[in-house]
């Protein structure tokens, strides 16, 4: 049954990040954060865009853009200076969460479900703009680490994520008989009819969420967050500088397994520049074997 209509790629701006973060190298992550002379070339800060027949839902929100115009966005102090040093970010004026949708489009008042990868700031930046009619599911792990004492230093800024009116929905992926995903063994069905399955992807933190969306007539898609920032380097199992990184090996191991059994998938990571383009081609794709069969 064709649960989903469509699917579309926005950004709220660019950001830049060190080598050793896309890819680690082995270095201890609080040295390469104080050393590393090199930025990438900027990258996207994606939010995924999903037609249901239920509602219009959103897989990450983006960069909130009071973080190149409020200095107090940032914590100050030496906790200040490792957030500067981790991300260069720029956010146009008309690439807020609510901006980019319109130019899709979209009214952001449309919008039912606001799936979260996890809590760092590239991915919650649109809370503020989303309607209070809204709900925001991320997993119950995550949003609990965020009341730790020192969830800053693991990226999580507890005043912007505990936005007013928030209707949190947190997540618990349960066991489930459902063989087409193994080998993961738990999931959570976000609409009750298949299409759209959160998977447990833990390792850049230890609740990130990936996002499995199956529906007639479009390709098989997954959405990944933060697992990886290049499809590649994740098909050949080199993780990124940020995370643990045992997990982020068995995460990999286990997304890559499940999509060599799924042909004709693609794999969409939140700061890959090639996802945009990986989109188009499995929706492209797709469209061509459905000519072809009708």
């Amino acid at each position: 049954m064709k649960h989903i209509t469509q699917v579309s790629v926005i950004s709220t701006g660019t950001v830049r990040i060190r080598p050793e973060h896309v890819e680690t190298n082995g270095t201890p992550r609080l040295w390469w954060l104080n050393t590393s002379r090199q930025w990438t070339a900027p990258r996207p800060i994606n939010v995924y865009v999903i037609e249901h027949e239920r509602g219009l839902v959103l897989f990450d929100t983006g960069q909130d853009r009071r973080s190149v115009t409020d200095p107090s966005y940032f914590p100050g102090g030496v906790v200040g200076h490792l957030y500067r040093r981790l991300a260069d970010f720029d956010i146009p004026e008309h690439a807020t969460l609510g901006d980019q949708l319109s130019a899709q489009g979209y009214d952001i008042a449309d919008v039912r479900y606001a799936i979260l990868s996890h809590l760092h700031q590239d991915h919650i930046g649109g809370l503020r703009e989303l309607p209070r009619s809204a709900q925001v599911l991320v997993s119950a792990t995550d949003l609990a680490s965020a009341d730790k004492r020192f969830a800053v230093l693991d990226g999580v800024m507890r005043e912007h994520v505990h936005v007013p009116g928030i209707d949190w929905v947190p997540i618990e992926p349960a066991p489930t008989q459902d063989s087409s995903i193994a080998p993961f063994t738990h999931a959570h069905d976000v609409m009750g009819d298949g299409s759209l399955l959160l998977l447990p992807t833990p390792g850049h933190t230890a609740g990130s969420l990936s996002l499995l969306l199956r529906s007639e007539g479009l390709p098989n898609l997954l959405f990944v967050g933060d697992l990886t920032y290049d499809a590649e380097l994740l098909a050949a199992d080199r993780v990124p500088g940020v995370g643990e990184r045992k997990l982020l090996h068995e995460t990999t191991r286990r997304v890559n397994q499940l999509v060599s059994r799924t042909p004709g998938a693609a794999v969409l990571a939140a700061h890959d520049p090639a996802a945009a383009r990986l989109l188009e081609a499995a929706l492209a794709r797709q469209e061509g074997r459905t000519v072809e069969n009708g």
